[in-house]
């Protein structure tokens, strides 16, 4: 069955939940509630790559994720680290961390993968065109899905000649990143060219632009409230599920829980 990884934001200005879980307390106190709901990974991240978020001192990411970490680990909860620099990664698998997960695949911080193959760590390789402040001028594709498979196939041949195993690799199509709405949906759909990498596959749809702008098109509501994102979340995370993805990564994680339950029940699982 496909696994949930709980979205754990320690930051002031991530796109939706920004300030909520900054102090280690609440961090650590909705790590807890979500995986008692069934998170099979507690995925934290002390730097927001939401579009035009701009970099973080990697001191100050360290000391907002490493007491959480280290809580959640003498707890028996297992955590991946959200974040794009090598120090953060070293300091994070040292504290318990079980997962790198660099949305830039290793090329935001050009030490990333040796680093993690040194550590011995799995690596979750996203798809990244760029940083997120300009990110959206890089979404030139003429057959998207086909090209982020390319895209990742590249980064998944630098992390194994950097020395991380196959069996380590996790890739993850990059939902949000230097793709527009439509061509995220492409990629949502051509979920069998990345899933043919023959890696564990993670998709990151949660509370994202693309479900808004399905749902606005059809209420013509807007802002869209947290319950009914988390809701097209959920759905997106079912059907992602069918498509044979490993890992979903999302907020809510009772309600996603329940989605892949009820897709499980009528493939007869």
């Amino acid at each position: 069955m496909t696994g949930i990884w709980g979205i754990l934001n320690t930051t002031p200005d991530s796109f939706s939940d920004g300030g909520r879980y900054a102090e280690p307390a609440a961090a650590i106190e909705r790590a807890h509630l979500m995986r008692s709901q069934g998170a099979a990974m507690i995925d934290v991240g002390g730097e927001s790559t939401r579009p035009g978020a701009v970099r973080v001192d990697p001191a100050v990411e360290r000391g907002r994720v490493l007491p959480v970490i280290e809580a959640l680990t003498d707890a028996g909860i297992p955590t991946s680290i959200d974040t794009l620099n090598a120090d953060t990664a070293v300091a994070a698998v040292r504290a318990g961390t079980r997962v790198v997960n660099d949305v830039s695949g290793g090329l935001a911080d050009e030490r990333m993968l040796a680093v993690v193959a040194d550590l011995g760590a799995d690596i979750a390789i996203g798809h990244w065109r760029g940083p997120s402040e300009d990110m959206y001028a890089r979404a030139q594709y003429s057959r998207t899905a086909r090209e982020v498979a390319a895209e990742l196939r590249e980064r998944v041949e630098a992390a194994k000649a950097a020395g991380i195993a196959p069996a380590r690799i996790i890739v993850d199509p990059g939902i949000g990143f230097a793709k527009t709405a439509e061509q995220n949906w492409e990629v949502l759909r051509g979920l069998d060219e990345i899933c043919a990498l023959g890696h564990r596959v993670l998709v990151g749809t949660s509370r994202k632009r693309l479900l808004a702008d399905a749902l606005h098109r059809v209420s013509g509501d807007a802002p869209l409230s947290e319950r009914r994102r988390d809701l097209a979340t959920a759905v997106t995370s079912a059907l992602a599920a069918r498509a044979g993805v490993w890992a979903v990564r999302v907020h809510d994680v009772a309600a996603t829980r329940d989605a892949l339950a009820v897709a499980g029940a009528w493939d007869g699982a």
